[in-house]
């Protein structure tokens, strides 16, 4: 498979396998939140609570979150197969509405069809994506860009590192798929900023 690596401290593989995405962090320390940057004051933040519900009015998505953590191999431990219309919430990254980018990942399509992900790049700049967290509170965040990447030529900053303020990531397999240990030669994701925090 082909690996984008990131040097420093912080060092980030993005993978693909099959319909999947998954990214896996080795580094001197977790994908966290740096302690030394005091959040700006210009848009909510939220204390931590981690996802339970994702919400994309502009897809007619409504499903379940749960956690994935890292797999054996290094890379984050993606849906299992029975739970392909939930999406993975990587829980070394910021809980949504945290500062910085929380990291949503899913399934685009099993063997037996479509699955949460799978209309994940018709999703507009402007739309809405609503994440419902476990005190019941709703970050809501504002899609900026969708983009398309090789998996061998991600912007691993933009993706992972960028603390400029909460955020949120969805990602998923697009592209050609080539089958076998490549899968999907790109990957779909979409970069979405907080907007909002509301009670549920």
């Amino acid at each position: 498979m082909a690996k984008g690596k990131l040097s420093g401290p912080l060092a980030v593989l993005l993978l693909v396998v099959g319909g999947i995405a998954t990214v896996a962090g080795i580094a001197d320390k977790d994908l966290v939140r740096p302690d030394d940057v005091p959040p700006p004051g210009r848009f909510p933040v939220m204390e931590p609570s981690r996802p339970v519900e994702l919400r994309i009015p502009s897809l007619d998505i409504d499903a379940p979150v749960h956690n994935v953590g890292l797999a054996d191999d290094g890379s984050i431990a993606v849906p299992a197969l029975a739970k392909h219309n939930q999406a993975g919430w990587f829980d070394k990254s910021p809980t949504p509405g945290q500062y910085g980018p929380a990291v949503l990942v899913g399934h685009a399509d099993t063997r037996d069809g479509p699955s949460i992900f799978h209309d994940l790049s018709r999703v507009r700049p402007g739309a809405r994506v609503e994440v419902v967290r476990r005190d019941d509170s709703v970050a809501v965040f504002e899609v900026n860009s969708v983009e398309r990447f090789e998996k061998a030529d991600q912007p691993i900053d933009r993706i992972y590192a960028d603390f400029t303020r909460p955020a949120l990531r969805l990602i998923t397999c697009g592209g050609e798929f080539k089958g076998g240990s490549i899968g999907y030669v790109d990957n779909i994701i979409v970069f979405a900023s907080l907007i909002e925090a509301r009670a549920g």
